[in-house]
């Protein structure tokens, strides 16, 4: 199906976490390659369980959902959690 605006030439385009730096991994490659980072975040958030890292499957909004309810924080800090991470990647 082709986009309205962008018509037979839209093409999804990978975002940066953050404009900070430059280096920053995007969370598709995050995604991509889940089986290899969740280590790496449980190394970072060690009350995640491996069933709570499986299950989220490197999709970014479960994880930040994960940390808030196992850590009691807010929204906001968990995905600060994750952006300081995943730049952490690089």
């Amino acid at each position: 199906m082709a986009d309205p605006l962008f018509g037979n030439m839209w093409r999804p385009f990978a975002f940066p976490l953050s404009n900070k730096g430059g280096n920053s991994m995007n969370w598709d490659q995050i995604k991509g390659k889940w089986m290899q980072f969740k280590g790496r975040a449980k190394e970072q958030w060690g009350d995640l369980t491996d069933d709570d890292l499986d299950r989220i499957e490197g999709n970014r909004d479960q994880l930040a959902g994960r940390i808030q309810e196992r850590y009691g924080i807010a929204k906001e800090e968990a995905e600060r959690q994750i952006d300081d991470w995943s730049r952490s990647l690089t």
